[in-house]
């Protein structure tokens, strides 16, 4: 029964990633996260205190698995060349296009401001985590944090700007800016 019950809290914490990455974290309603689940609102109690909470998990666990990304490059690479590979993804046109497992950054950036000290934290510790996975040293660490910034721009402006000529060119600019 336990093993159910986490089961099926995986997998509308799949759902609200989703929906997260493609609408960020207040237009889903609870309703559309457990349609999206495949199940009904009735059950969502038993597993979340809040949509806040789901969200929040929701978040964090797609930060955490950036950077779980980030962290499969070749410790062969210098920091250098982890900043360029990891643009070269990032800045992409499959992740630009992507709605399974994507940064969910651009469309939550906007949010943030009126959602709870929490959401800020993670993000505030994705951040750092980030840098510090990026940089090669201490010194580097400003560079890094404007190539992330950089990223996730590029990323929010060409999928606002959606598929197209234009929306690759961003990408392209941007890719080509983070050295």
């Amino acid at each position: 029964m336990r093993d159910k019950k986490a089961r099926t809290r995986e997998r509308i914490l799949g759902a609200a990633a989703g929906e997260l990455v493609r609408r960020g974290p207040l237009e889903p309603s609870v309703g559309e996260v457990m349609g999206a689940a495949g199940l009904t609102v009735g059950g969502f109690y038993a597993h979340f205190a809040s949509k806040e909470q789901l969200m929040l998990e929701a978040f964090r666990q797609l930060l955490r698995r950036r950077r779980q990304l980030l962290a499969r490059l070749d410790d062969g690479l210098n920091a250098e060349q982890r900043r360029v590979l990891s643009a070269a993804f990032y800045l992409s046109r499959r992740h630009r296009d992507s709605s399974d497992d994507a940064c969910p950054l651009p469309s939550a950036l906007g949010e943030l401001g009126r959602l709870s000290e929490p959401f800020r934290q993670v993000l505030a510790e994705h951040i750092e985590l980030m840098v510090a996975e990026l940089a090669g040293s201490p010194e580097e660490r400003d560079k890094v944090l404007a190539d992330l910034v950089l990223m996730v721009g590029g990323l929010a402006l060409a999928r606002a700007l959606g598929r197209g000529e234009l929306s690759d060119r961003v990408l392209r600019a941007a890719r080509s800016a983070v050295q």
